[in-house]
């Protein structure tokens, strides 16, 4: 009788070994994965804070983004970039890149709509005010952009100080490629949600640009978290199970 009690306590110690043994690799896993998620998304992404409404309904005044550190040669047309230029402020700006290199930009075609290359742009994105804007014909330019720069709106058309502003300067409003800082992937504050690339622009040549890591950083982060709250539960919920199977066996004796 002593030996098979024996057994069986020693079948359970092993059982808890085990258990203990593959939950604290579950925690270690776990903050390995949710630490190495924020240190990448640190290394990563920089947040800004947009103080002006020139990007509205994109951006919101106030709102916290999350921009991708990369340089002036990965921006394709439709990107949301931040950038910093003398000629226009000394401060970080954001706005949107409608034209690179060799582009000829141009307002406005039917409808009132931007056009590039001659094709006239659905632009979605664009405030409603700023259609009104340009289909008035209040804003007509044609732009040939030097190669190595950039042309650059806001999203709300009726009142933005962009490319338009500045037409009269060296370079026809254009900004150089290695004044950009950022690209702008995501809304951080106070609304979530990853920005999309402009269909619009996925057929003219160099296509879109493709989304950062954030996603993946993102699952990293809540993997992370997961495994580390189911590997540190597994101790109380283990004892808690084993004293009602204790208090079974008592009963049925």
């Amino acid at each position: 009788m002593g030996g098979t009690q024996a057994i069986r306590a020693s079948g359970r110690e092993g059982r808890g070994g085990l258990g203990n043994t593959l939950s604290g690799i579950a925690v270690a896993l776990g903050f390995a994965l949710f630490l190495g998620g924020f240190v990448w998304g640190a290394l990563v992404y920089q947040p800004y804070t947009v103080p002006t409404n020139s990007m509205v309904p994109t951006v919101q005044p106030g709102d916290r983004v999350l921009a991708e550190r990369i340089g002036g040669a990965q921006v394709r047309r439709g990107d949301v970039v931040v950038f910093k230029d003398s000629q226009w402020s000394d401060s970080p700006m954001v706005k949107r890149v409608v034209a690179v290199g060799g582009d000829t930009v141009g307002c406005c075609g039917q409808g009132g709509r931007l056009t590039v290359n001659g094709k006239p742009l659905e632009e979605p994105y664009v405030d409603q005010a700023g259609r009104d804007a340009l289909a008035a014909g209040t804003t007509s330019f044609e732009v040939t952009v030097p190669e190595g720069n950039l042309f650059l709106m806001g999203d709300r058309r009726s009142g933005s100080l962009d490319s338009r502003a500045h037409l009269q300067d060296a370079g026809q409003g254009t900004v150089p490629r290695s004044a950009v800082v950022a690209r702008v992937d995501a809304l951080a504050w106070p609304n979530t949600r990853m920005l999309d690339r402009p269909q619009t622009f996925a057929a003219l040549p160099g296509g879109t640009s493709q989304a950062g890591p954030l996603r993946l950083q993102v699952a990293a982060v809540v993997a992370g978290a997961a495994l580390v709250v189911l590997g540190a539960a597994y101790g109380p919920v283990a004892r808690v199970l084993g004293r009602g199977r204790a208090r079974g066996r008592s009963g049925g004796r």
